[in-house]
C-alpha cells in the first residue's frame, strides 16, 4: 500500500530525526534546535573553560546579529562567537572544510587554533577572559 503525502511526511521526518548524527568526539557536530550557542560552547569546550570565557568576552556568545547577519567586529574581519580573522583564516579554515560563517565551523576552527597556538589567537581580549581561568593553554 503506497504511503499518504502526510504519512510519507512523517516517515521522512522521523529518518532524519533518527539517522546517526556526526559527532566531535562526544559532542554532536551539529547544534541541536533547541540549545543556545552558549550551552554548545559549553558542552563543545567542556574540556577548555577559558575557551568558554573568550567566547563570552569575544561575542557574547553570538554567531549572528538580530538581522540574521554573521557578528563582525567593525574595526577588523574578525567574525562569529570566536571572533576568527576571516583575513588571516578563512582560507585555512576552508581548506579544512569548516566554514567560520557557520556556528559549528566557527567553534571547529576555534578548536584548531586553541590546539595549535593556545589562547595566542585571543590576547587582545584576555584581560577580559583571564580573569578567574585556571586551566588556559597559553604559548
Amino acid at each position: 500500500m503506497p504511503l499518504t503525502t502526510s504519512a510519507a511526511s512523517v516517515a521522512l521526518a522521523l529518518s532524519a530525526f533518527m539517522a546517526p548524527q556526526p559527532s566531535v568526539g562526544n559532542v554532536p557536530a551539529t547544534m541541536p534546535a533547541a540549545q543556545t550557542v552558549k550551552e554548545y560552547v559549553e558542552i563543545y569546550f567542556a574540556d577548555a573553560p577559558v575557551m568558554v570565557n573568550i567566547a563570552r568576552c569575544e561575542s557574547q556568545f553570538r554567531q549572528f546579529d538580530k538581522k540574521g547577519n554573521v557578528v563582525k567586529n567593525p574595526n577588523s574581519t574578525a567574525m562569529g562567537i570566536f571572533q576568527i580573522m576571516s583575513s588571516l583564516h578563512k582560507d585555512t579554515a576552508a581548506k579544512m572544510d569548516m566554514d567560520i560563517l557557520s556556528v559549528q565551523g566557527n567553534l571547529e576552527y576555534a578548536r584548531y587554533l586553541y590546539e595549535k597556538e593556545g589562547t595566542k589567537p585571543w590576547n587582545a581580549s584576555k584581560a577580559c577572559w583571564s580573569k578567574g581561568t585556571h586551566l588556559a593553554k597559553s604559548n
